[in-house]
């Protein structure tokens, strides 16, 4: 029984409560000796997927970007099936050269079928983890929480950008300015928006906004378009290995590899349709240039461009991004706390067969890592659907040898929770 003076502890807490963190929770209970009572998973929101449905749907999103084969379940083919069944199949959307994507709201629902299937929410924690200790004598970690304490054999962070957002130098300080995912209300009645960013967030955004007010769609260059967040052959593990992983762990030819192939501020080509009839029935306008500065006159936004011309506005929301995983707050504590390896630009540094973030020593401490973190070694898929799959064949099968040694090969691990004194 667990008292004020005693921790529950579990075989492994997933920090993040979102794509990544849903669907690993199911490989840990399909694939290692764990059972319901060893697995947590550690997430801020009332609900799993919370930040990802508000964002969704706050930039109005319609359908994915990623094919029906890649979402929150463990059966490729398992949100296929679920539309069949439900008779949704159109909501499975033809694309040109590229299999059929989910509807936003068949892809939710689906997700919600996996959820309460496998009842993941009786394993979320609501709370915020603030640091990561190793316990005395490496006998795994305690997560400091806003809830209490959590003690683990092993951790995974799961935390995608942790809610911070891009904002260039202009819009920093400047009243009147919004960003689409940190408290925009798509339902404010203004005369015009300028919509702020160059990639598929801003262009849904913009279509979506286009159907009822006038829209101005900033960015700093040409719209460009790629159906998917990078070329289809980085979603294979082989591919990931010839061509990402013959650079050194955490190297800065690693982080160029990934840059290149990353297909980032780019517009799907299933948006073209909409965003060409928003321009031609004058909701929509586009312009280019980066901004210069921006002032407020007479209740609206007036924006300078570098070339000259100057775009107004009711409003400014930025569709601009996140800042980078690596060099969030949270992620610079525990690397100091417990000593683990940075590379370029704050890279984490890990094990490409296990994805064990590595000591400064090339020590071991139990920390694994899935999403945007994991970009070195899973590649530019990394922080979106396919990365979860792909994170999920390694951190399963990493924990799966570890709980499978004998004491005697000095791993001092069980595959079931215990009570351990503070």
């Amino acid at each position: 029984m667990t008292t004020r003076n005693s921790t529950r502890k579990f075989g492994c807490t997933i920090v993040g409560g979102g794509i990544h963190g849903t669907y690993l929770a199911q490989r840990l209970l399909d694939e290692t000796p764990y059972d319901r009572s060893d697995v947590r998973i550690v997430d801020p929101h009332d609900r799993l997927l919370a930040s990802f449905r508000e964002k969704a749907r706050a930039c109005g999103m319609d359908t994915l970007r990623s094919t029906f084969v890649h979402h929150v379940g463990t059966d490729p083919f398992g949100l296929e099936s679920f539309a069949e069944a439900n008779d949704r199949e159109d909501e499975l959307v033809p694309t040109v050269d590229y299999p059929p994507r989910p509807s936003l709201e068949l892809f939710v629902d689906y997700s919600d079928h996996v959820i309460e299937r496998a009842d993941l929410e009786s394993l979320h924690r609501q709370a915020t983890v603030e640091a990561i200790h190793e316990l005395p004598d490496a006998t795994g970690l305690r997560l400091e929480t806003t809830a209490g304490p959590i003690d683990t054999d092993h951790c995974v962070l799961a935390i995608g950008h942790g809610g911070r957002y891009r904002w260039p130098d202009w819009a920093t300080d400047f009243d009147g300015v919004e960003h689409v995912w940190d408290g925009f209300d798509p339902d404010a009645s203004v005369d015009r928006t300028i919509v702020v960013g160059g990639g598929i967030t801003a262009a849904q955004l913009a279509c979506e906004l286009g159907e009822t007010e006038s829209v101005a769609l900033l960015s700093r260059h040409p719209l460009e378009w790629e159906v998917s967040e990078a070329d289809p052959p980085w979603i294979n593990w082989s591919h990931v290995e010839r061509n990402l992983h013959v650079h050194p762990p955490g190297s800065s030819d690693r982080f160029e590899v990934i840059s290149d192939a990353r297909h980032t501020a780019t517009v799907p080509p299933s948006l073209y349709a909409t965003l060409e009839e928003r321009t031609s029935d004058g909701a929509l306008t586009l312009a280019q240039g980066a901004v210069d500065s921006a002032a407020n006159e007479d209740g609206s936004v007036r924006l300078s461009l570098d070339h000259g011309l100057q775009v107004l506005g009711g409003r400014v929301v930025l569709a601009t991004g996140f800042e980078p995983a690596f060099d969030h707050p949270f992620v610079d504590r525990i690397a100091d706390e417990l000593e683990l390896a940075r590379g370029y630009r704050g890279m984490p540094v890990l094990d490409d067969d296990t994805l064990v973030w590595q000591r400064d020593d090339g020590g071991f401490v139990p920390v694994y890592v899935s999403g945007a973190l994991a970009l070195g070694s899973v590649g530019p898929y990394a922080p979106n659907i396919p990365g979860a799959r792909r994170a999920g064949d390694r951190i399963t099968a990493a924990i799966t040898r570890r709980l499978r040694r004998s004491p005697a090969d000095g791993t001092n691990e069980s595959a079931h929770g215990t009570e351990l004194s503070n």
